[in-house]
């Protein structure tokens, strides 16, 4: 009998030394990759510490961006990461130096593969020197040929075969893009917990030819030139109100239940900027911390922000759940309101504010006066990857801003 307790607890001692081996993470440099819809892999990188408490954090890194990520649960060899602010998460199964399982966003229904390792320093394999430096400006144009075709102005800069840089675009830009030059070939990624951008292209001395993916739900082809002379249409002449009208109508509630009007008291003799966004959108997040950290160091009385927002969430109590989670991780102390849920496609989003010519993009920000006039319309926000033009824009925001409150 003795000898059988013995033989027990050896192999209790054996499966709980086990059970530790496989709830331990190995700290340190890992890369991540998601499939993208060609079966290509699209790499980031990021940091994975052990804190003082057991729980687990990671840094996602996407250039100079670092994103930080505190909401990560483990049970048995499962593992959860929840992405911050955005919706999605990664579920899988884990050992010391290896995750495999997928990227999911529910109210798209879509899931992506998903694997990590340890260890893993390099976003791409560089097998060949660059035959070119693409630093320098490049247009661009995504889906030539077709209905859905758009102008972009690509941004990048070279060392040593590392390129950063983004594509600038009317609505807004591609994030925080990070890859490298490999003999003819060009390629990008980007992950910033919402969406997964890859780009792979051809390159020559003054074109690229290549294909952009964003997960595993779409794909189209871009051309680009060189051209350090090119610049897209001015941001504030694209959406703009219909003939006959001069004022932004609408009453949406918060989150609170409230429902919220322009011709409520509080915005009454106020300068009001409306900003069209979502709480699933990158570039939403980038232009809504701008707004935030502005409002903070600009205590101006005459001035009132209000956020319409546009969710994907499939019901009402969801959406306004990934709202309040926008709001409370980034610090919002202005209202945002509901306007829809279940899609964010632009022409729904048009019919609740039917006095714009069009909903082109998320972000969207509306210029109101002390009189209750619009005065300008800026579409798209182009956020700290775009470099130069985010100071240009942080500068004539506050001019613009001040002319409005001493009118």
């Amino acid at each position: 009998m003795k000898k059988l307790i013995f033989l027990l607890v050896i192999a209790v001692v054996f499966i709980t030394c086990n059970e530790q081996k496989t709830s331990e993470l190995a700290q340190g440099d890992w890369q991540g990759q998601l499939e993208v819809i060609s079966g290509d892999k699209l790499p980031f990188n990021f940091n994975l510490l052990k804190e003082a408490n057991g729980s687990y954090t990671m840094e996602i890194y996407n250039a100079s961006e670092v994103i930080k990520v505190d909401e990560i649960t483990i049970k048995g060899d499962s593992i959860r990461i929840q992405t911050p602010v955005f919706e999605g998460y990664i579920v899988g199964k884990f050992s010391q130096k290896g995750i495999k399982g997928n990227f999911i966003k529910e109210s798209l229904d879509r899931v992506v593969p998903f694997e990590a390792f340890y260890g893993g320093k390099e976003r791409f394999t560089v097998d060949k020197p660059p035959v070119i430096n693409v630093s320098g400006i490049w247009e661009t144009e995504f889906s030539q040929g077709t209905s859905n075709s758009y102008m972009a102005k690509g941004i990048f800069a070279e060392n040593g075969g590392k390129v950063t840089g983004t594509f600038r675009t009317t609505t807004g830009d591609y994030r925080y893009l990070e890859g490298v030059v490999t003999g003819d070939s060009l390629k990008l990624s980007a992950f910033d917990g919402a969406h997964a951008f890859l780009f792979l292209a051809k390159v020559t001395d003054s074109t690229l030819n290549g294909m952009f993916y964003s997960d595993k739900h779409f794909q189209e082809p871009f051309v680009a030139k060189r051209n350090e002379s090119f610049e897209l249409p001015d941001a504030d002449s694209i959406t703009f109100l219909k003939e006959g009208y001069n004022k932004l109508a609408f009453s949406f509630p918060d989150t609170e239940g409230n429902m919220v009007s322009l011709t409520d008291k509080k915005f009454q003799n106020k300068v009001v900027l409306v900003q069209i966004m979502g709480s699933w959108c990158p570039n939403c997040l980038d232009e809504t911390k701008f707004y935030v950290n502005y409002l903070k160091e600009n205590k101006l009385e005459d001035l009132e922000m209000v956020a319409l927002a546009f969710e994907s969430a499939k019901s009402k109590e969801l959406a306004f759940k990934n709202i309040n989670r926008l709001k409370e991780r980034i610090g919002v102390n202005y209202p945002i309101l509901l306007a829809q849920y279940g899609t964010y496609d632009k022409i729904k989003a048009q019919e609740k504010l039917p006095m714009l010519n069009k909903v082109l993009s998320y972000p969207t920000t509306i210029f109101i006066d002390k009189k209750g006039n619009v005065r300008k319309i800026h579409t798209g926000f182009n956020g700290p990857a775009t470099g130069e033009k985010y100071t240009r824009f942080e500068k004539e925001f506050d001019t613009y801003v001040k002319m409005l409150m001493k009118e």
